[in-house]
């Protein structure tokens, strides 16, 4: 059950944060978070980091339902909060998740925890999601007759996996490791381009083609050879050995 936050301590704790990136964060190129939009209205991004920072120092894991919950008190009809990973690897803010597998602190899957607001997360590039104008973005669609890179589903339509849901296309990374800019993004829908997508490389026809962290790989290996057949696992581990273990 989430927790009810006042103005009054929404504030209180947005000043602390604010306080924090000014004094460590800035120097790392963290972005900076608007406490509300041109409307008046708690952003998003805000209300996931001030629940996050509850308590701060001494936060705690809180799991992506909880999170949800509490934006919906300000935005009744959100679906899927992904804010919190988008803070860490996109805007740089510490927070790290049990379902991504982070491997500096160890908390359940599907809770995220803000560890600090004196470090960036240590993955996080600070060009990453630069360089590209939406007029851009939109040609870019264009050239893929606004469909998913990977799936198929198309914008604006029912999605071809989650029926409920339209499909809405976003900037998917080929390589992670690269900035976001031409050459190194797809369109991706909200599903494809889901909070696991950053462990692989995809081509330029939404198929991965790679790994892009060898020691997150070797996990997912592991945890998806837990569930195999031996035959299909055999045939794996040749497969995997040329990506892995070169």
């Amino acid at each position: 059950m989430c927790k009810v936050m006042s103005d009054e301590e929404l504030g209180k704790l947005f000043r602390i944060i604010t306080q924090h990136y000014e004094k460590y964060l800035q120097k790392y190129g963290v972005k900076p978070i608007n406490l509300k939009d041109s409307n008046g209205n708690y952003t998003k991004d805000a209300l996931v980091l001030l629940y996050l920072a509850r308590g701060y120092p001494n936060t705690k894991a809180v799991s992506k339902a909880e999170l949800t919950d509490f934006v919906r008190q300000f935005y009744p009809d959100v679906i899927d909060v992904q804010q919190a990973r988008h803070l860490s690897k996109q805007k740089g803010y510490n927070i790290v998740s049990g379902t991504r597998g982070d491997i500096s602190y160890k908390i359940p899957a599907g809770h995220y925890k803000l560890l600090d607001l004196e470090n960036p997360y240590p993955a996080f590039k600070p060009d990453r999601r630069e360089g590209i104008e939406s007029n851009d973005f939109e040609e870019l669609k264009k050239t893929y007759n606004y469909k998913c890179a990977t799936c198929g589903s198309m914008e604006g339509k029912p999605h071809n996996i989650r029926s409920n849901e339209l499909t809405k296309l976003q900037k998917g990374h080929m390589n992670p490791a690269k900035p976001l800019e031409f050459g190194n993004i797809i369109p991706q829908c909200q599903v494809c381009n889901r909070a696991d997508r950053d462990r692989w490389i995809y081509d330029k026809t939404g198929r991965v083609i790679e790994i892009a962290d060898s020691d997150d790989g070797r996990r997912v290996v592991e945890k998806y050879l837990k569930r195999v057949g031996r035959e299909t696992k055999e045939y794996f581990l040749k497969f995997m050995q040329k990506i892995l273990w070169k």
